[in-house]
């Protein structure tokens, strides 16, 4: 698997995006990388990037988050240093982008050097087990609203269908037709599908890409 200088997760409220984000810097930590991840995720206080602070810091990876990540606060504000995923070409970047059209808007202020450097992908995290992603349909609906609201197209898709620890092998697989049907209908890849490591082992490889995962860890 490859990664763009930039990498932003985007999907609907619960869809995983968060707990990917954190596991695809650590991923990029590993392959020796030099890595930062940031937190634009303004709409959620509670469940952020944040949380993995500490272990991300130990694998080397920068956090970069709103000074009101991880309390009882949540107003759109963001560090001036988050400009630096888009200043700083050496180093691989991913961002975590709110749950819906207005956290999204927090990412319009970095589109145009985004845009310009030509170097990222817009991965939109499906997960069929939420309520308001169901299908194919109105997962696209979704998407076109954070499209609209960041003004930056979706360039891939990520399969994160999942029960939280009540997880099988067959729950990633009866979304696949879904998965599919959504591929098929925005005519953007599938990038991976994420599942934790344990599942991932017991998925069979020839439905594409797999990205093992472990469950993010609340520190605060």
């Amino acid at each position: 698997m490859e990664a763009k200088r930039v990498t932003l997760f985007a999907g609907h409220y619960g869809s995983g995006k968060t707990n990917i984000a954190v596991n695809f810097s650590l991923w990029l930590a590993r392959q020796g990388k030099r890595t930062a991840i940031g937190d634009l995720d303004i709409v959620n206080p509670y469940y952020r990037a944040k949380d993995s602070q500490r272990e991300l810091e130990a694998a080397g990876v920068r956090v970069i988050a709103s000074a009101y990540a991880n309390s009882n606060v949540d107003v759109p504000a963001l560090p001036q240093e988050m400009y630096a995923l888009t200043e700083n070409l050496d180093t691989y970047a991913v961002l975590d982008i709110g749950g819906d059209d207005r956290g999204a808007l927090a990412l319009g202020r970095y589109v145009p050097a985004i845009v310009q450097e030509n170097d990222y992908d817009m991965l939109f995290v499906f997960n069929r087990s939420r309520p308001l992603t169901r299908d194919a349909d109105s997962a696209i609906g979704i998407m076109r609203e954070i499209e609209e609201a960041c003004r930056l197209p979706f360039t891939g898709i990520v399969h994160n269908t999942n029960l939280g620890r009540e997880t099988t092998p067959e729950t990633v697989l009866s979304a696949l037709p879904e998965v599919e049907e959504l591929t098929r209908r925005t005519g953007l890849p599938l990038r991976f599908t994420a599942a934790r490591s344990d599942i991932a082992a017991r998925l069979p490889q020839d439905i594409g890409e797999i990205f093992p995962m472990e469950l993010q860890k609340t520190i605060w």
